[in-house]
């Protein structure tokens, strides 16, 4: 049994909940036996710059003990620094060494601390082609594994009941900007569709300023509201605004739509053109006329948003689910230790 010391960015983020906690039970099955050391104070600092420096003095003090237990494991895995934008006790864990990305975390702030972060390892584990690509140039030893959707967890369900249709996005408060980006479409669609109403599931509600607030659904997310929200999608979208950011981005939301057999409408940026390569599962739009033509089209034509749907499932049991990526996922494990 492969012992793995995996050290993430806490409880409820993203990458932590995706790329390894929904992994431990599977892994366990393919011999890899991991044990996660979140960030228990969060992975970014607090707004107020006065209590930085205690955030930080606290954050490390609270990841010492990881640090020194990861010495009873075979490897350490590692989602980004100990303490946000500052290399502090990184080098001290145990070797071998792997990095898991699944953004392009090399553009932010300090940014400079992931390519040295990734040159301190033995292998980088990244989400994507385009993540996968840079990384290259900072360390040989890079591995492809998308993030994986539990699609027994993430699953169809009835929506004949549903009184509205609903054109949904589920995402954290700091990719509203996404959203907005493209409000004047989303309001056109709105006005000229009485049934239709915008469901968002974030931690935040939205501040729009074009769409009506009485045509807006706000859930405050949770794990049941995710899939319950999505459940209820007559159409899911992932807008992105064409970036290097954008690129680096791993096309999650997409494909957990895609699970629960909801049609989608996405920016053909990156992987998500990519997914969208593998069949007739959604429309792309860049333009605000493309978004207000590709929503009007699954709207009003519900077998289409039904082929779409499943074809968009099968996409995701062929090539994304969780059951399908673990052997995988084990594989690369093992092989920093071989």
């Amino acid at each position: 049994m492969l012992r793995v010391a995996a050290f993430t960015g806490g409880k409820d983020v993203p990458s932590a909940r995706y790329r390894v906690r929904q992994y431990i039970p599977l892994l366990r099955e393919k011999g890899v036996q991991l044990r996660e050391y979140s960030a228990l104070l969060g992975c970014y600092p607090p707004a107020s710059r006065w209590f930085r420096p205690f955030w930080g003095a606290a954050t490390l003090a609270s990841r010492l003990p990881g640090v020194v237990a990861s010495f009873a494991y075979d490897l350490t895995l590692l989602q980004r620094e100990m303490v946000s934008t500052f290399l502090t006790t990184e080098p001290y864990t145990k070797r071998p060494r792997a990095l898991d990305v699944d953004d392009a975390i090399w553009l932010h702030r300090r940014g400079g601390l992931a390519r040295e972060l990734a040159r301190r390892c033995d292998g980088v584990i990244c989400g994507n082609a385009f993540l996968a690509e840079n990384f290259l140039r900072w360390n040989p030893n890079v591995h492809l594994l998308p993030t994986g959707v539990d699609i027994e967890r993430y699953r169809p369900a009835n929506r004949a009941d549903q009184p509205d249709l609903l054109i949904g996005w589920c995402g954290t408060s700091g990719n509203l900007r996404e959203l907005y980006a493209i409000e004047g479409s989303l309001a056109k669609a709105l006005e000229e569709r009485s049934q239709a109403r915008l469901l968002v599931i974030s931690d935040k509600h939205p501040q729009f300023r074009t769409v009506p607030a009485e045509r807006v659904l706000f859930r405050p997310w949770s794990p049941d509201a995710e899939v319950t929200g999505i459940q209820q999608m007559a159409v899911g979208i992932m807008p992105l605004q064409e970036s290097l950011w954008a690129r680096g981005k791993c096309s999650f939301k997409m494909l957990t739509y895609m699970a629960c057999e909801v049609p989608v409408v996405v920016s053909p940026v990156g992987m998500n053109s990519e997914v969208l390569s593998l069949g007739c599962c959604g429309l792309p739009a860049l333009s605000d006329r493309q978004w207000v033509d590709a929503l009007a089209s699954l709207l009003d034509h519900p077998d289409q948003r039904r082929t779409m749907g499943r074809t968009g499932r099968q996409i995701v049991e062929k090539h994304y689910s969780t059951r399908l990526l673990a052997p995988r996922f084990a594989s690369i494990l093992k092989s920093f230790v071989a």
